[in-house]
């Protein structure tokens, strides 16, 4: 059971680390790149924390001219929380009364407003605007959107080059975010040299910062022995601190490790625990793997109505494994009635995406 997150995936204890050489990357790359950092950005971006003051309280102190009450009206105002119904034109009011005064994370924030047009025409000059008044006075979370920008070619002329600048700036700075995305671009060799070490210093900055993603690519370092010795034990810790956090990859990779004994000692039961927590998050891998330890009564009472189950939950989302295994148990009625028809189908489905397994199955039948 090969791990897709693993050899695909795609942080030194000093924050001064640069670049050597980058090389400019292509168009295709570039957009692999920006996906995986907003990715990153929306699926791991903290819920604002908002003051424990009433809405009268703030209000009152925002209309005073306190820029801390106005940008905490602000966030109200964006979440929808804190006594107000969700409104991006005032929160856009708020964030620029406060930027206004020079509160660094309204200016951030009015930017991000700018630049998806939420509240506000979008218009990425101004965005640009805002978050370059934030990032001269040291915000990171800016100094990343800058670098998305120029990445992208928002608002100002695309230069990766000038992106991968601000974006070292940014970790540099002790942004996580960014500290992760140069860990992938230097694991893979995307927008910079291919440099291992390099890129699991990165994640070890950012894991030791807590960062989830850079936790569970730790653990991926450590597995592969890609940029440091290979540690099962270290591999099997650090893909743990991100499970336990709910992220599904690291939940799958803690499947993987109970299922081969890999730095834990050899555990079906817990091995299905861990794919049904990422299976339930929607990781296909897992799902799939769950659908081999109840087809085989692995770990679980053997179950072909659940390993059914589990294999089309992947299969319908495109995982050529599953769609090969939901073929098998169609084709020996496992669970359900023998149906050819109904084998051929997602045998050819799974032929599609190239699994040899299933071009076998569709010649023999």
């Amino acid at each position: 059971m090969r791990n897709s997150y693993e050899g695909k995936l795609h942080h030194s204890d000093s924050y001064g680390i640069k670049s050597q050489n980058p090389r400019i990357p292509g168009e295709s790359t570039m957009k692999k790149l920006l996906a995986t950092l907003l990715f990153i950005l929306i699926a791991f971006t903290a819920v604002p924390v908002l003051s424990a003051d009433s809405i009268e309280a703030v209000r009152k102190s925002a209309e005073q001219g306190d820029k801390s009450s106005q940008f905490s009206l602000g966030q109200r105002y964006e979440a929808g929380k804190g006594g107000v119904k969700r409104d991006p034109g005032d929160a856009a009011a708020w964030y620029r009364k406060a930027a206004l005064q020079g509160h660094i994370k309204a200016q951030t924030n009015l930017g991000n407003l700018y630049r998806s047009g939420r509240g506000v025409d979008k218009d990425y000059a101004e965005a640009m605007r805002w978050y370059r008044k934030a990032a001269e006075q040291g915000d990171t979370r800016a100094k990343v959107n800058i670098a998305m920008m120029y990445a992208s070619g928002e608002g100002v002329d695309k230069d990766e080059a000038e992106g991968l600048k601000w974006l070292e700036e940014a970790a540099g700075g002790g942004d996580t975010q960014a500290m992760v995305q140069l860990g992938i671009m230097y694991r893979a060799g995307k927008g910079v040299e291919k440099n291992e070490a390099m890129s699991f210093e990165w994640f070890r900055l950012a894991a030791a910062k807590g960062d989830t993603i850079a936790r569970h690519n730790l653990g991926l370092g450590y597995y592969t022995g890609k940029g440091t010795k290979k540690n099962y034990t270290e591999s099997v810790k650090w893909h743990r601190k991100a499970a336990e956090k709910g992220y599904p990859p690291a939940e799958y990779s803690m499947g993987l490790r109970y299922a081969k004994g890999d730095g834990v000692k050899q555990d079906y039961t817990e091995a299905a625990s861990w794919y049904r927590k990422a299976a339930k998050h929607g990781h296909a891998s897992a799902q799939n793997n769950l659908g081999l330890l109840y087809r085989n009564g692995q770990g679980v009472s053997q179950d072909y109505a659940a390993a059914q189950d589990w294999f089309r939950k992947a299969a319908e989302r495109g995982y050529p494994r599953a769609q090969f295994n939901l073929g098998n148990m169609y084709l020996k009625g496992q669970g359900v009635k023998p149906d050819r028809e109904q084998a051929g189908k997602w045998f050819t489905k799974a032929a599609e995406h190239g699994h040899k397994g299933s071009r076998k199955a569709l010649d023999s039948m």
